[in-house]
């Protein structure tokens, strides 16, 4: 099959979308599939242009055999509302104007976030007259109620009409949890075009973190205890209960440290906040290289996974859950619902309840203490990981719900030349 990929972000951007569509593509081109992506100069989370990358209308690279083609986009960081929608409406014109330079493909797919993404995706599909696959990551715009970014001025009843009609316009609907599934056919989308497949992943790199490496990188000692939040910084993350935790925890075990890697539209006012409570027990390393999060998170005795508390948070998946799970990480999840429910069934950590610090304080507490009981933890992970929710199967399965989405009868797609890289 000859794919292409819209998705707003993509390597070297490191959050959950980047690398689900990079590993996905990856697999197909490792079966003999012929792949592009349409994608964004990487500038998330602070809205500046990568090294080695610069603000233009058009940059082409290739990914392991995936062909990724870079489009103009107004450049913002993830904050503020005006801006970051300027920053997702602007990849619409761009992203369609590219695919119609690109040939005849056999299916599209169209990812969110952002939802603009699956909207440029559907005027491409139709412009093109190729069948088109909206890949359901965010149930939005329910999430801006979520996270309280919800504005006055924001025509929310609008942009749900404008979701179910994405719905009944795609050939199919890839949801990445069971929630999702259940959300789709409860507003009457029919459960011929809906599919599941959840974020699960690449199990040979998270196990190949170096401790010593990671260790060495934090500054740790011998005996502390690293307790980790590896992710985006933002309004859904509830960095801010986190950080209660870590006072409630700072004098009784002064040698456990809390370290938040990665960045965020919270995370400079949440390390000022600690740096404000004395909380010495805290460490933000702001953005730090993909490549290096294996060592990062081999480092850490406890794999932080939390949102804040909302009833749309209970049916996502977080992908960190899964990363530090082939990690063999303990976790340490405050997330009902679906995440919960997996988490219980891999006996790969403990539960607690959303946006509650003592419950959370208690569960590092157990766990710090407990380097046995890490161990059980991590090892169940790892083989419920390895059994369940490996990238390279899902990638593979998905790959039948693209031959399922083609026109049938429709001619194959030629493959295009590309210049080479």
């Amino acid at each position: 099959m000859r794919i292409l990929f819209f998705s707003h972000y993509f390597p070297p951007e490191v959050n959950a979308p980047a690398s689900r569509t990079y590993e996905h593509c990856r697999e197909w081109v490792a079966a003999g599939h012929e792949v592009h992506v349409i994608t964004c100069v990487p500038s998330h989370p602070v809205g500046v242009p990568f090294r080695g990358y610069r603000p233009g209308w058009y940059q082409q690279e290739r990914h392991d055999g995936i062909v990724v083609h870079r489009v103009w986009t107004l450049l913002a960081p993830n904050k503020g509302v005006v801006k970051r929608t300027l920053n997702y409406l602007s990849f619409m014109p761009s992203a369609v104007w590219r695919s119609l330079m690109l040939g005849r493909f056999d299916v599209l797919i169209g990812t969110s976030p952002q939802f603009f993404c699956a909207v440029a995706t559907w005027i491409a599909a139709s412009l093109g007259r190729t069948p088109w696959v909206f890949e359901l990551r965010d149930l939005w715009p329910e999430s801006i109620h979520a996270v309280g970014a919800a504005r006055a001025y924001m025509p929310l009843k609008m942009l749900e009409r404008l979701e179910l009609l994405m719905y009944a316009q795609a050939r199919s609907v890839v949801c990445v949890s069971e929630a999702f599934v259940r959300n789709l056919v409860s507003r009457g989308v029919p459960t011929s075009k809906i599919s599941f497949v959840p974020n699960g992943v690449d199990t040979a790199m998270w196990t190949a973190g170096v401790r010593a490496k990671g260790r060495a990188k934090l500054d740790a000692g011998e005996s502390d205890i690293i307790v980790s939040y590896i992710g985006t910084v933002g309004m859904a993350h509830d960095i801010g209960t986190v950080l209660d935790a870590a006072r409630l925890l700072g004098r009784e075990r002064p040698r456990l440290r809390f370290v938040i890697i990665g960045d965020g539209a919270e995370r400079e006012a949440l390390a000022a906040r600690a740096r404000a409570e004395g909380l010495d027990n805290v460490t933000f390393t702001g953005l730090v290289p993909r490549a290096e999060i294996p060592d990062y998170l081999a480092a850490s005795d406890v794999s932080l996974v939390t949102l804040k508390p909302s009833d749309l948070f209970k049916t996502v998946l977080p992908s960190k859950m899964f990363e530090s799970m082939a990690a063999a990480r303990a976790i340490v999840l405050a997330v009902d619902g679906e995440a919960r429910q997996v988490l219980e069934r891999a006996g790969a950590g403990l539960a607690v309840a959303p946006g509650n610090a003592a419950a959370l304080a208690d569960a590092v507490r157990r766990l710090a203490a407990d380097p046995e009981l890490r161990q059980t933890l991590g090892a169940a992970g790892s083989r419920f990981v390895e059994r369940d929710f490996s990238r390279r199967t899902w990638a593979h399965r998905y790959l039948d719900v693209l031959d399922r989405t083609r026109l049938p009868g429709y001619p194959a797609a030629v493959p295009q030349p590309s210049p080479e890289l």
